[in-house]
């Protein structure tokens, strides 16, 4: 049985501060850390590792822990939205385990968050206990609105609140435009995210990229059969050529089933990072999945 957790903690600039969570990770027996990335303009980590379920679960509460000792969210500043410290941690089955199962892998877990660290949390996607809860912009702007945690009660005075749940696989990927504009990356995101028209599967927001004087179109595909890669990034293509804008390429942010990739086998989605080890089949093979 083997479960992978992707939790985003809301640092990306303190390699020291980044490493100490890492180390967490690391920590616990049975898992292995896949794959860390971090950006200082978003400010943001992403850690992708797997194991059994049991051990999945107490390596991302370790994570959380060591988030919440070191990050002050008072103090955070970033493009990406955010909650808490330790913002979002989903679980995804993997093999001869149910989003069921994850589902439940959440509640225990967020259950132990708020009794141990006393961050108060949020569940979302199939771990949602409440209909404004599936998505995870629907937690954001109802938190922001005075929703109250399924666990928990007010804010956490340096670590914020924390988004727990269980998902299908989700592929983070950016789109990086040669431009400063970011009303421009904004607009071109709004026109093709499905909540505003555009594609089915797609989320989406413009941020900016101080450090590279770029703008960036920042994706989720949460369904890479319903819309695959390609139909993404040749919308983006269509709409920047229509503006006279270059596309300086696209970045993974995460790991990428082996299946998203073949489903757009031929197309050049000017990669700007993707190599080997971060095609999760790959690096899943020592774990004994089937």
């Amino acid at each position: 049985m083997i479960v992978e957790c992707v939790p985003n903690f809301s640092e990306g600039r303190d390699p020291v501060i980044v490493n100490g969570i890492a180390q967490a990770v690391s920590g616990i027996g049975g898992v292995a850390l896949l794959d860390r990335t971090s950006d200082p303009d978003h400010n943001r980590s992403v850690f992708t590792f797997a194991g059994p379920p049991r051990a999945t679960a107490d390596a991302a509460f370790e994570a959380v822990r060591a988030a919440v000792r070191a990050i002050d969210i008072g103090r955070h500043a970033g493009v990406h939205p955010r909650l808490g410290a330790a913002d979002v941690v989903p679980f995804v089955p993997v093999d001869r385990v149910s989003l069921r199962g994850c589902a439940a892998l959440a509640r225990v877990l967020g259950t132990r968050i708020w009794e141990e660290l006393r961050v108060p949390v949020y569940l979302y996607e199939c771990a949602a206990l409440r209909p404004e809860c599936q998505h995870l912009e629907g937690v954001r702007k109802s938190a922001l609105a005075g929703l109250s945690p399924d666990f928990g009660e007010g804010r956490h005075p340096t670590a914020g609140a924390c988004v727990v749940g269980a998902r299908k696989f989700l592929i983070a990927w950016n789109i990086n435009l040669r431009h400063a504009d970011l009303h421009i990356a904004r607009e071109i995101s709004r026109e093709i995210r499905e909540s505003g028209g555009g594609l089915p599967a797609v989320k989406a927001l413009g941020l900016p990229l101080a450090s590279r004087r770029e703008v960036q179109i920042s994706i989720n595909l949460v369904d890479f059969e319903l819309t695959p890669l390609h139909a993404v990034f040749e919308a983006v293509a269509a709409k920047c050529l229509a503006r006279g804008i270059e596309i300086t390429g696209s970045e993974l942010i995460g790991m990428i089933p082996a299946a998203a990739l073949d489903a757009s086998r031929g197309h050049d989605l000017h990669w700007l990072n993707l190599r080997p080890e971060l095609i999760i089949e790959n690096c899943l093979q020592g774990l004994g999945t089937s």
